[in-house]
């Protein structure tokens, strides 16, 4: 099994359950772990045999910029369920959604969530 990374994604949304955080863009920060089998793609050097992960994060940047959740739990999981849909490479994804700010005294706080393609 192979892993793709993304790091450090810096991405703005409307995230929180304070009246602030209801109405101005916040950044926040991803980071995704795509496990899968992808050595097709070693051997082959085709895009078409592996994840094509500049399309992926257009796609994420633009979900995020949407999206007006309460909690980085549900965004975590909402954003590793469209990893696994965008590629049938991608068997399990790891997802860290880091919201910088958040506690007085802390650079951030994070939520990690892991899932499976069923399968």
């Amino acid at each position: 099994m192979e892993s793709i990374f993304i790091r450090d994604l810096r991405a703005v949304c409307i995230i929180g359950i304070n009246p602030r955080e209801r109405i101005d863009h916040q950044e926040i920060v991803i980071n995704i772990r795509m496990d899968g089998d992808l050595s097709k793609a070693c051997h082959s050097d085709d895009i078409g045999d592996t994840i094509d992960y500049k399309v992926l994060k257009d796609e994420l940047l633009a979900f995020c910029n949407q999206s007006s959740y309460f909690l980085i739990e549900r965004l975590a999981d909402e954003i590793a369920q469209r990893v696994l849909a965008y590629s049938h490479h991608v068997r399990h994804v790891e997802v860290t959604v880091d919201k910088p700010g958040a506690l007085t005294g802390a650079y951030s706080v994070a939520v990690r969530v892991e899932r499976t393609r069923d399968g």
